[in-house]
This record gives C-alpha cells, sequence and structure tokens, in this order.
C-alpha cells in the first residue's frame, strides 16, 4: 500500500501540532468547491470546514507532529517534514514528504533501511539499533543538517535529536542516492536492496529530496513493529 494512501488521503494536516489550524485544506491534486452564491452583490461566505481533531489525524504523521512541538527549539524549519515509515515493507513508497501548513504531499519515494535492520533481506525491518558499526536503521526525530558531496554524489547530513539516533551524525547516517534503491529491483526480487543505514533514495530522486527537505526541516522515522 502506498503510504500517501494510506496516511494522508482522506484526512487533512492541520499546522504544526500546538499551534491552531486556520484556512481550508484539501485533499491532495483536489480544489475545494466553495458554494453558489445566491446574492450577486452580496456573496455568500465561503463554508469552511471543522479544523481536524488530533484523534481524526493518522497515528504516524501525530507522532511526526508531536515531534516538531518537542524538538521546535531545535527545529528551524517547520514548514515541512519528512516521514519514513519503517513498518512498511521496502517495495513501498514509505518516505512522504509534508507541507505541513498545506495539508500536501509533495513527495512520495521508495527508501531503504540498513542491512542490520533487515539481515535475511526480506524487505522488512526486524530491528533499529543506534549503535555503530551494527549498519542498522535507527528511528526518532533527526535535524536536516548540511548538504554536501560525497561518495554517493550529493547528500544531506542528519542530525538525531532522541536517546535512539542520537549517534546518527558520528555514524554517518544521512540521505543520499544509491543504485540499489529501484523499482526494477523490486520485480526482480521483491525488494529494493539495504544500505548501511543511511536513508538511501533513487539517485533519480536525489536532488528532489533533497531540495524539498532542507536545511533545518525535521525528518521522523517511526519504529518498526514489534
Amino acid at each position: 500500500m502506498d503510504v500517501s494512501r494510506r496516511y494522508f488521503v482522506g484526512g487533512a494536516v492541520a499546522m504544526v501540532a500546538g499551534a491552531s489550524a486556520s484556512g481550508v485544506i484539501a485533499k491532495p491534486d483536489n480544489k475545494i468547491v466553495w458554494p453558489n452564491t445566491t446574492t450577486p452583490s452580496e456573496p455568500a461566505a465561503p463554508a469552511v470546514p471543522a479544523a481536524p481533531k488530533l484523534a481524526e489525524r493518522p497515528p504516524l504523521l501525530q507522532a511526526a507532529l508531536a515531534a516538531l512541538d518537542k524538538h521546535g527549539s531545535r527545529v528551524g524549519n517547520r514548514q515541512r517534514i519528512g516521514v519514513v515509515d519503517f513498518t512498511e515493507h521496502s517495495s513501498q513508497k514509505r518516505f512522504q514528504i509534508v507541507d505541513v501548513a498545506h495539508g500536501a504531499i509533495l513527495g512520495s519515494y521508495l527508501v531503504a533501511h540498513g542491512r542490520g535492520s533487515d539481515p535475511r533481506h526480506t524487505g522488512w525491518v526486524e530491528r533499529l539499533s543506534n549503535r555503530p558499526g551494527s549498519n542498522a536503521s535507527c528511528p526518532g526525530s533527526f535535524v536536516i543538517a548540511s548538504r554536501y558531496y560525497g561518495k554517493h554524489g550529493v547528500s544531506r547530513r542528519l542530525m538525531g535529536l532522541d536517546p535512539e539516533n542520537n549517534l546518527a551524525l558520528e555514524r554517518a547516517i544521512v540521505i543520499h542516492g544509491a543504485s540499489y534503491v529501484d523499482r526494477s529491483l523490486i520485480s526482480a526480487q521483491g525488494q529494493i536492496g539495504r544500505s548501511l543505514g543511511c536513508f538511501a533514495v533513487a539517485e533519480n530522486e536525489i536532488a528532489e529530496v533533497i531540495s524539498e527537505l532542507g536545511e533545518g526541516c525535521l525528518l521522523y522515522a517511526s519504529e518498526a513493529r514489534a
């Protein structure tokens, strides 16, 4: 299942957690239709649907917005967030970039997890780790750091904000492009390849990802299934 449909389609995204929602938010790619005016000289005010209650937001989005509030002093750009669902199979587009203010999904992407998180290469995350040398992915909140050019080309560093990922910078856990993140591999082997713990995306999408999710934004990665 496409993560974008599972988590965001059919529900509105409110303003940053803790702030009051204002304005009207439509589902991605849909337009809001205002009612016809009955008096041409005095148009009727448009109907504004109530802001979504916290309980109506998808759980993963609730967690990401709560993390945005929790780490607000360290997150310089609150307009967009990246959300990765490690409970989904690697054949799914489980990496979303969301425009928080407007409730729009800016992109949905395949993303690899670490070899240490999936030792049998099934496409499912079995474990997460913050330990150096584990080659595993780690969950929690990250702030997007500087852009650089390394062995995988253009990439972005990540700084872990939680105890379960606070060694991300030391471990060189970054966002980068990789040839093993490709739809053709899903057809051939049922899943994409694995990283050494980094958030690896398709090589033809890395420029878009690091442009949309700029320095100072939050990246939130969910826990794997228990």
